[in-house]
């Protein structure tokens, strides 16, 4: 694993092996560096090769060092002592394993008490000045593992692996129902049937969506599945599972409700394996199961 406290975090390094190019066609296609990123740093006069500014119209020489130094404007959030549970942690990313009940980011219903409020209080006890930006985002009632970019670049970075499914997003669920097939696929469009709806519909208007889902264990009128995305839509797996016929159990807006069983939807993002925005390193990470899912599946295990 990546110790923060060794590495330079707000500075990119790249040793070139090139020839004959220039330095911004270096950082779109060696970097692979959003337009974005790249004006910011021009902006910033950031840009070093072999320790001096340099324009991008610079024409890059083999052996040139290449250093992008990063410089973020904290987010204005309230910092909260929230107690996150923080799974890891470097110069790029924070892996958080989210509890359930708990929102994301503020909002005007949620203005404190978010999961960005907790880790605003945690990077200032750090002594980091990041701006955290959410690569993937979890409703507020759905527990497990969420990834916090630090900086603009590892965002843009890991969103577009996201975009070319090399992120490995795994869940796991307890629906109503026993479902009768081991394994299979739910290949389904989710729309959103006006610009104010909250609820997402199956409907041949909407966004390739691609669920896979997998039985673990077979209960009283109720399945635990494991569930791996392919796409990543706005309540992709509570919208699929619900038009399967196979309700999230909890879930008020498309599932089955009994406060009994669990006072929330039994949806939990288990694990997660992508790779290093800036190294490439391969890394895993794994979420326990919550409590509150746990007594779910005793509840519901026929004698």
């Amino acid at each position: 694993m990546l110790e923060k406290e060794n590495q330079k975090y707000n500075l990119i390094s790249y040793k070139s092996c090139e020839n004959g190019i220039t330095l911004k066609e270096l950082l779109l296609d060696k970097l692979n560096m959003s337009l974005r990123f790249i004006s910011k740093v021009k902006k910033d006069k950031s840009i070093f090769v072999n320790g001096e500014f340099k324009r991008l119209s610079y024409e890059v020489k083999k052996g040139d060092l290449i250093e992008i130094k990063i410089n973020e404007d904290p987010n204005n959030f309230e910092c909260e002592d929230l107690n996150i549970d923080i799974l890891y942690d470097d110069f790029d990313i924070i892996l958080v394993n989210k509890p359930p009940f708990m929102v994301v980011h503020p909002t005007k219903s949620h203005p404190k008490g978010t999961l960005a409020n907790g880790l605003m209080f945690y990077l200032k006890d750090e002594n980091e000045k990041s701006r955290i930006r959410f690569v993937n985002r979890l409703d507020m009632n759905t527990s497990g593992l969420l990834v916090v970019a630090k900086n603009a670049y590892a965002h843009h970075i890991l969103s577009e692996d996201m975009n070319k499914n090399l992120v490995t997003k795994k869940y796991l669920t307890v629906v109503k129902g026993v479902v009768q097939e081991d394994f299979g696929t739910i290949n389904a469009p989710i729309y959103r049937p006006s610009d104010d709806s909250v609820k997402r519909i199956v409907h041949e208007n909407g966004q390739k969506s691609i669920t896979h889902f997998k039985v673990i264990e077979r209960l009283k009128d109720a399945t635990v599945l494991e569930i791996l995305l392919e796409t990543g839509r706005t309540h992709q797996i509570r919208v699929h599972l619900s038009y399967m016929g196979y309700p999230i159990i909890g879930d008020e807006l498309y599932g089955y409700v009994d406060e009994n069983l669990i006072k929330r939807q039994a949806l939990h993002a288990l694990s997660l394996d992508f790779k290093q925005p800036r190294t490439r390193e391969n890394l895993h990470f794994k979420a326990d199961v919550p409590n509150d899912i746990k007594e779910l599946i005793d509840k519901l295990r026929e004698d």
